[in-house]
């Protein structure tokens, strides 16, 4: 117990959690989620493939049963799930996730449509032909080899590839705090920018990119764009933008468009796809779609949307783009392993560890071949000593009663050169063809030959045929060509330009082997589809009622009537609800919305809903992102943006700003501010102007003021405002006014009060003044609520604070002065009070005009 105590070692937890899980990233970073930059492969590909190579399961031998090599991958070399290895093998053998797939299967390896692979036991696999070129040379001493989890077999640390495997395939990988995505490409173009790196290594990544032009997908597809590609390449990280191939044909019989799809951005599940375009019709988030098929069979992927006759199938597709997979942002980060830590590369990075790792691959190929030769001269030495001394060392070895007797008076013996002394003499002046482990005292020593041990026993396991002439004539020969061999590799291991032209000479090879075009197509200047250019120009009216629901639908719809018609309804509303702003517009004009924040959203006819005459529409609150207690205060259409009009502002505190209409023409999504309020001030009014108009500001205390709009300089969209009217404590402004000389202006107080009063009984004063009585106010009448311009034929909307709604007919109120205090409209309860003064829109009347 004393012993397990002394053991006991006080450590910090924070030190001890940072240190072990640190250790635990660098374990996923290298040995599971990145690849290696110079052969391309994570740990798991590189132990499938070696398993394969050790059991000879090569492209020109019988397939054999998955689960025999992951089998194997796992009881020898990967401690993981049987799942994963089976995944890994999966994924390799799908046409449709690698570029150049390194497993040829057999049987159901998933599909497009993301159905999983049957049971290994089902199906069968074998090495691909290019994946034997990842492995090529690895039994020549080419790379190292580690031990695997338990000691027991030896793995190598990475292939000696002759592809550039991480370009052509790519990678993708989830570590701790980092990922990996690198995108596939075409072997030819890959090889081509090897090849120009080999030329010029101080090549520019620009120049690399006429070679390599982006990525190639194993779906095909199109990449819009290079910019996403130029910064790829450059830094390692960009967005490229991948949409699908698709074809507009139309049924010249039914007259029908319909859009094919061909071709799917890569990873995009089809099945899935063909779902979500369903949901979207469903959900009527578009419209405009007949029919939906999967036509996909052995032959290719097919899929076939039908667009109904009065829809326009560029106005659909861009929809498709925009809400579905058919286009899609793919996020390159090149990050691998490069001398086992995990760096961003960039293009021109890539290329170089796969040149310097061919390099490597080749020299240690060449020590390993420039051994062997060694050691064959060094045999072809031994045997042709044999045959000059045939007679003399046929009689020493039956001289003797055991072989090693035999071995050891062959190499105690100094053996005569005979008629190939010349050639031996010469070649013993130098090491460079002897193996390293032989001494000395072996080899040609004053015109004798001494064996050693190795070439003993050679001579002992000859064959009697080998002592013909003319086989000694061959092992001359041999001889002779082993020597030039090693002459030879030697000069490429001391000439690194030849040492380059032999990786130059097998990237070639591979080109020629295993060339393919370029499937996914790179446009460099596509134009997003312009909705608008799409839309057909058609007038239309826009409604937006009391209790904010807005619409449009086409102004033929209101079909001319002969007089005394009934008309036909604008929109079915509740009772409570009815119809507060109407525009007469086309489909490409601006809707300019201004709340009472002080904020202006600009959206286009065309993006409101389109609805039937008797629909209510949408609430604008799901269309516009007002904030809560944020309301639209005035609504305006508009064809374009210029400097000739101007927008006209006033707050409930008297401020009154004018800015230039052009100034508004650059709207965002969430909104811009009009007008900068101070605290607890609002909006409460906006019109339109030409710069030449009178302007009359209402007080809640009954005053008016009227004053010309020269009085009013034009400012900035930023900008406070000048003082409007000079408003006593607690006065606020209810209305603002751009009078018309052929409407009177009505007047309501919040106890139901109200006249009308014909607009020349309103003097023209200075801004920023008191301004005039426009309506006694008293404690009888109570204050002012609103002020608008009316008709005759107009009817207004008076609403309380307990929610009801009078509707009144403007003739029906009298015509009095303005310094008077009105007369009942609506009689409110003790506690109730108006709080709105709307007039009604007629829409039958308006549009009767049209």
């Amino acid at each position: 117990m004393n012993d397990v105590v002394n053991n006991v070692r006080l450590v910090s937890i924070e030190e001890e959690l940072k240190k072990s899980y640190l250790d635990y990233a660098m374990s996923v970073i290298i040995g599971r989620a990145l690849p290696d930059v110079r052969d391309g492969l994570k740990p798991v590909h590189r132990r499938v493939l070696y398993a394969m190579h050790v059991l000879g399961n090569y492209w020109n031998k019988p397939y054999k049963k998955s689960a025999r090599i992951v089998g194997d991958v796992i009881g020898k070399y990967h401690p993981h799930g049987d799942s994963a290895v089976y995944d890994t093998i999966v994924r390799l053998a799908q046409s449709f996730s690698m570029r150049y797939m390194l497993i040829d299967g057999q049987g159901n390896f998933g599909s497009i449509d993301g159905d999983s692979a049957a049971a290994m036991r089902y199906t069968e696999i074998r090495m691909s032909k290019i994946a034997y070129e990842l492995l090529e040379d690895l039994d020549k001493k080419t790379v190292k080899f580690v031990s695997n989890y338990d000691g027991t077999e030896e793995i190598p640390d990475v292939m000696p590839t002759r592809i550039p495997n991480l370009l052509i395939n790519g990678s993708s990988g989830i570590a701790v705090g980092m990922a990996t995505n690198i995108p596939p490409h075409n072997l030819n173009e890959v090889i081509n920018g090897c090849l120009a790196y080999l030329n010029d290594s101080n090549i520019t990544i620009h120049n690399l990119l006429k070679y390599i032009p982006g990525p190639d997908f194993p779906t095909s597809a199109i990449i819009i764009g290079k910019k996403g590609i130029i910064d790829a390449y450059h830094t390692g990280k960009g967005i490229i933008h991948i949409r699908a191939r698709v074809n507009i044909e139309k049924n010249q019989k039914t007259q029908r468009e319909k859009i094919i799809i061909y071709e799917l951005p890569y990873q995009v599940n089809k099945s899935k796809l063909i779902e979500k375009i369903a949901e979207l019709v469903r959900e009527k988030r578009i419209d405009g779609i007949y029919a939906l098929r999967d036509e996909s069979d052995k032959d290719g992927l097919r899929i076939v949307i039908e667009i109904k006759r009065d829809a326009i199938a560029e106005i659909i597709l861009n929809n498709l783009y925009a809400l579905t997979q058919l286009q899609i942002n793919f996020g390159i980060n090149m990050v691998a392993l490069c001398n086992g830590k995990p760096r961003l590369l960039n293009l021109k990075d890539i290329i170089k560890h796969f040149i310097y790792h061919r390099k490597h691959i080749i020299t240690r190929r060449i020590i390993f071949e420039l051994e062997k030769a060694r050691e064959r001269a060094h045999i072809l030495e031994a045997f042709a000593i044999a045959l000059v001394n045939l007679s003399s060392m046929i009689k020493m070895i039956r001289s003797v009663l055991t072989p090693n007797e035999a071995k050891l008076n062959l190499i105690n013996y100094a053996w005569d050169l005979g008629n190939i002394k010349d050639i031996l003499v010469k070649h013993s002046s130098t090491n460079i063809f002897k193996p390293k482990w032989v001494k000395d005292q072996y080899g040609v020593h004053e015109s004798q030959y001494f064996f050693t041990k190795k070439q003993a026993q050679a001579i002992l396991n000859l064959r009697l045929h080998k002592l013909t002439n003319l086989e000694h004539k061959k092992i001359l020969y041999e001889y002779d060509m082993i020597l030039k061999k090693i002459k030879n590799l030697l000069s490429i291991l001391e000439s690194p330009m030849q040492l380059i032209d032999i990786v130059r000479k097998e990237l070639i090879d591979i080109r020629k082997k295993y060339f393919d075009l370029r499937r996914t197509e790179i446009r460099e200047h596509v134009p997003d589809i312009n909705t608008e250019d799409l839309i057909y120009q058609e007038e239309v009216v826009v409604t937006l009622s009391h209790k904010g629901y807005i619409k449009y639908q086409p102004l033929s719809d209101y079909t001319a009537q002969k007089r005394g018609g009934k008309g036909k309804s604008a929109v079915r509303i509740k009772e409570e609800d009815f119809i507060e702003r109407l525009l007469v517009t086309n489909t490409h004009a601006n809707i300019l919305c201004f709340s009472n924040f002080g904020r202006l959203y600009c959206i286009k006819v065309y993006q409101l809903p389109q609805s039937t005459r008797v629909a209510r529409g949408k609430p604008i609150i799901n269309i516009l992102p007002l904030n809560k207690r944020e309301r639209i205060t005035a609504i305006f259409s508009l064809d374009k943006f210029n400097n000739t009009y101007y927008i006209l502002m006033v707050t409930s505190k008297g401020i009154i700003k004018k800015t230039a209409l052009n100034d508004f023409k650059k709207p965002r999504k969430i909104g811009i501010i009009a007008i900068t309020l101070h605290k607890d001030d609002e909006l409460v009014g906006v019109d339109l102007t030409n710069g030449k108009n009178q302007i009359m500001l209402f007080s809640a205390y009954g005053k008016v003021v009227r004053f010309t709009e020269d009085k009013v300089r034009p400012m900035g969209r930023l900008a406070i405002g000048i003082k409007g009217i000079k408003l006593k404590e607690n006065d606020r402004v209810v209305s603002l006014i751009i009078p018309d000389n052929h409407q009177d202006i009505l007047t309501v107080t919040e106890n139901g009060y109200g006249k009308r009063t014909d607009q020349t009984e309103y003097p023209i004063k200075s801004r920023a003044t008191q301004g005039v009585i426009g309506m006694k106010i008293n404690k009888r009448n109570g204050k002012l609520i609103s002020a608008i311009q009316v008709t005759k034929i107009d009817q207004i909307m008076l609403i309380t604070n307990s929610g009801t709604l009078v509707r009144i007919r403007v003739e029906e109120i009298n015509m009095i002065g303005r310094n008077t205090q009105g007369v009942i409209l609506i009689r409110t309860a003790p506690e109730e009070k108006v709080v709105a003064l709307q007039r009604v829109v007629n829409s039958e009347k308006i549009l009767r005009k049209i």
